[in-house]
């Protein structure tokens, strides 16, 4: 039986080390990944439009191989969430803490 290549084992100590907290960082990343789920479905969405037409028939919907093209390419992507845990381990991701009135 063959693993899912799209596995991968991280070491929680060295995501936490980062922000000092494991949820501080899982928080962190999950944001970013939102941000690139938001942006790869933007792009996405832009390059399908291209495609749309008022009529739906049949006969296109099975002729538009392009199209089927492009969405098997997205799909084989990296995931978001792998991507923005990569980009946080590598110190690519920027994130501030807010000042509350507890700290002036």
């Amino acid at each position: 039986m063959a693993t899912n290549p799209s596995i991968v084992t991280r070491d929680t100590d060295k995501i936490a080390a980062v922000t000092g907290n494991l949820y501080e960082s899982v928080a962190v990343i999950s944001k970013r990944a939102r941000q690139i789920s938001s942006k790869m479905k933007e792009e996405l969405n832009n390059k399908l439009a291209e495609f749309a037409s008022g009529v739906d028939n049949l006969e296109e919907v099975f002729e538009n191989r392009e199209q089927i093209e492009i969405s098997k390419f997205y799909e084989r992507m990296p995931k978001a969430g792998s991507t923005a845990i990569d980009e946080f381990m590598e110190g690519k991701t920027y994130f501030s803490y807010r000042e509350t009135e507890e700290d002036i």
